[in-house]
């Protein structure tokens, strides 16, 4: 076999110094190794938190609540919108979490967990119990007024730091676990959007309605019309983000909009793209047997590959791989280290506060489990649902002690629910709190009851033995 000439492949741009690139990649390796864990976000999201929290109680705190209060925005001629740094992250940042939100549950609706109904019954059934079970145990503690309007506050699950506890429990934690808790948090992310459109939205303006409306119907015309560039899909995101916000709806909801209309099936998928790449190859070729290049034939056919490559994912899939990365480890970052930072110095250990404290944590460390295991129990004894294989009563005491943990959802939900700085602080004090306790709970038990798996004759029988349990 020939040997392969490395002026052909060369394996680093020609312009590049090698002792610096050298140095680059040892420098990027721990890097990437971090990167790719499953428990990497959730790992740097409590790092953001506790800085966010240190920093809000040392001696640097004014400095903290000056950032978040720093006034930015645009102007053209007499037009102008200023808002705070603080908005800018929730209400702006915040949009393309929940776009990548929509993208996934219509990913789901449409091939994935929820695409039949034997295997949604369970995860939506665990969804809606841990989603009821926590507001009516913050109910019970806090009486009718401005201190029960969080009662959406503990409804929510981080996915992020639920996965991060599932993954520190190694091999002990079958594949259909973490299926199970994506699932339930796409159904509870789902519920939390429906909450907070809802719920905790102002006055409905028409004017803006009429603004959100055209903004979908021009993201329609585009598709209708064939327009695959995602680039071309920005601007009616944008107006689709203005008549929310113009139209009292929570902007962020506008992020969802988008995602959910984004199409889900792929244009030539991995067959057609092979049968386009091998025309364009046998294009290549030819072009390279002339003594010069043909730049313009040249240029005309990696277009070609360009596109066919674009197309070989759908529109919502690629965005999700394109999107995820700078929501793990850019946006909710930024979110944690905007909103964790809160004052406990002054927090006294009575009163209103002290019960919204009390009715958040409680409702995520206990009615979470609760909610999601009752609701289990019902489907399937009544037989709607059927567990998946490998699934039995231990694994889904774990899922609903991880599923307590809040943070992200909660501390959102929190800042729409409160417009008291006391009581807000609760509200946050409580969700770090139990989003703590329920990690360490769930690490904890999660080590109890959960088994490393042995060989494959006798893990055949553990898991037939809890479907029986079940």
């Amino acid at each position: 076999m020939a040997e392969a000439n490395p002026e052909l492949s060369p394996k680093a741009p020609p312009e590049a110094w090698e002792p610096a690139l050298r140095l680059a990649r040892i420098a990027g390796r721990p890097l990437d190794r971090f990167l790719r864990l499953e428990a990497a976000s959730g790992i740097l999201l409590i790092a953001v938190a506790f800085v966010a929290l240190a920093w809000a109680n040392s001696a640097w705190a004014e400095s903290y609540v000056h950032l978040w209060h720093m006034e930015f925005g645009l102007q053209l001629g007499d037009l102008a919108f200023s808002r705070p740094l603080h908005w800018w992250v929730n209400d702006g940042l915040m949009t393309i979490f929940f776009f990548v939100v929509g993208l996934e549950i219509r990913r789901e609706i449409h091939h994935g967990e929820l695409s039949e109904w034997r295997r949604a019954a369970l995860p939506t059934a665990a969804a809606l119990g841990g989603m009821i079970a926590p507001a009516l145990i913050f109910l019970a503690f806090n009486p009718p007024g401005e201190a029960a309007r969080g009662w959406g506050v503990p409804m929510g699950t981080d996915i992020a730091f639920a996965v991060g506890v599932l993954t520190l429990l190694g091999k002990r934690v079958p594949a259909a676990l973490r299926v199970l808790l994506l699932t339930l948090a796409v159904i509870d992310d789902l519920g939390a959007i429906m909450i907070i459109a809802v719920f905790y939205s102002s006055g409905i303006s028409l004017s803006g309605i009429a603004i959100l409306v055209a903004g979908v119907l021009l993201t329609t015309a585009l598709q209708r019309f064939g327009v695959r560039q995602k680039t071309a899909y920005v601007i009616p995101g944008i107006l689709t983000w203005a008549g929310a916000y113009a139209a009292g709806v929570h902007p962020t909801i506008a992020g969802v909009i988008v995602g959910m209309m984004t199409p889900v099936r792929a244009w030539l998928g991995t067959t057609g793209f092979l049968e386009h790449i091998r025309e364009d190859l046998n294009s290549l070729e030819k072009l390279s047997h002339g003594k010069q290049p043909d730049t313009h034939g040249l240029a005309s056919v990696l277009e070609r590959i360009r596109a066919s490559r674009r197309e070989v994912l759908s529109p919502a899939e690629a965005l999700i791989e394109i999107l995820h990365p700078w929501v793990a480890f850019v946006i909710m970052p930024i979110f944690a280290l905007a909103n964790a930072g809160v004052a406990v110095g002054g927090f006294g250990m009575e009163g209103t506060p002290f019960i919204v404290m009390v009715g958040t944590a409680l409702g995520l460390v206990i009615g979470k489990p609760i909610g999601i295991l009752l609701a289990s129990a019902l489907v399937l004894r009544t037989g709607l649902a059927t567990a998946p294989k490998g699934i039995g009563w231990p694994q889904l005491i774990v899922l609903g002690l991880v599923a307590g943990i809040g943070f992200t959802m909660a501390l959102f939900i929190a800042q729409l629910a409160y417009t008291s700085e006391d009581l807000l602080s609760s509200a946050k004090i409580g969700v770090l709190a139990a989003s703590l306790v329920a990690a360490v709970v769930g690490l904890a038990v999660g080590r109890a009851l959960l088994k490393t798996p042995p060989s494959d004759a006798a893990q055949s029988a553990d898991e037939a033995e809890s479907e029986a349990e079940l």
